[in-house]
């Protein structure tokens, strides 16, 4: 698994600086991919970074197409980042040889077996998620102190 997590983030820098952008910025984009519309301040929380810090991000991010700003419909106060990831051909076509090698090897297995990969994959993310957070609460306990 940690040979994995080393491999992926090496291949995420790799796709950020084909595309132009910093590692933090693209990781973003994949979190907006993931969650969908948030707040700068769920961004924020969920990226690490400091509130102002988000707010250059999310302006490199909506000056290269990859964001739209929305009003709140809910909070005039707050602002929706609006993930535009799907409208970007050359991610597409970055991801593309990935995809197709990944559909391949996942040819290679059962169906039963690509069921038992799936749901551990999930379970593994959670993990991984719940972990991020108990480092996350013991770095902000950390720095309070």
């Amino acid at each position: 698994m940690r040979g994995l997590g080393t491999r992926t983030v090496l291949y995420q820098q790799h796709i950020a600086a084909s595309l132009g952008l910093y590692n933090n910025d693209f990781l973003s984009v994949d979190i907006l991919h993931e969650k969908g519309p948030i707040t700068a301040g769920e961004l924020s929380k969920l990226t690490g970074l400091a509130t102002g810090s988000v707010t250059a991000l999310i302006d490199r991010l909506e000056k290269n197409g990859f964001v739209r700003r929305e009003n709140d419909p809910n909070d005039r106060r707050k602002v929706i980042i609006v993930p535009l990831y799907e409208n970007k051909e050359e991610v597409s076509n970055t991801y593309l040889p990935l995809h197709t090698a990944m559909v391949k090897l996942a040819s290679s297995y059962t169906d039963d077996e690509l069921e038992f990969i799936t749901q551990f994959l999930g379970k593994a993310s959670t993990v991984l998620e719940e972990q991020i957070h108990h480092l996350s609460s013991t770095t902000h306990s950390k720095s309070s102190t």
